[in-house]
């Protein structure tokens, strides 16, 4: 078993159990049958940057969850395969979240921002705390309901207008609140399911 398949033995252990197993049940997970071969196998994975020892333990780094990137893909027309694939590896909270600290995650529910892209069960990430500029994409609280939209200056009146990105839908004024949650900064869905 190559050092690959050995980390995506490690990840698909990880992702069931949000833990890695005890140095016993390692050689199974690894298909290794001694000890010395584990700590070969941990040895490298450590030295690569998929793992590191903490206090003892072995613990999953950043690059640990990171992905090869194959490399473009020509949405039009077929392309020659990109040379390069493969040398790239990218986290996917490292590309979608720049503060972690500050960054929500919230479901989007209906159709109100289709044309900005966003469907019903998309995923945002959202950034707390960060100045907003006219235009921006964002999470707000207006009159006690939460929502995403596009944030507009009021034209002569001072305030702000929440405005939706599909033309079945309505520009939303406060009556009496609107606290601006978070920029939206990201976005991401699954496919097929």
């Amino acid at each position: 078993m190559s050092d690959h398949k050995h980390l995506d033995a490690l990840r698909m252990y990880w992702r069931e159990h949000k833990a890695f197993p005890s140095m016993a049940k390692l050689a199974d997970v690894l298909g290794l049958a001694s000890a010395g071969g584990v700590f070969k196998v941990v040895g490298r994975l450590v030295d690569a940057g998929f793992l590191e020892r903490v206090e003892g333990r072995i613990a999953p780094t950043r690059d640990f969850f990171a992905l090869p990137v194959l490399g473009k893909v020509r949405a039009g027309l077929p392309q020659m395969e990109d040379q390069s694939a493969g040398q790239e590896m990218v986290g996917i909270e490292d590309y979608l979240i720049r503060h972690p600290e500050r960054t929500v995650l919230c479901r989007v529910r209906g159709e109100s921002m289709r044309d900005a892209g966003l469907l019903d069960g998309d995923m945002v990430v959202v950034e707390r705390n960060r100045p907003t500029k006219p235009g921006d994409m964002v999470v707000a609280l207006v009159d006690n309901e939460m929502t995403v939209k596009y944030l507009h200056p009021l034209p002569g009146q001072g305030g702000w207008v929440l405005k939706p990105a599909h033309p079945d839908y309505p520009d939303i004024l406060a009556r009496e609140s609107l606290e601006v949650v978070g920029v939206v900064v990201g976005m991401f869905r699954q496919m097929g399911r």
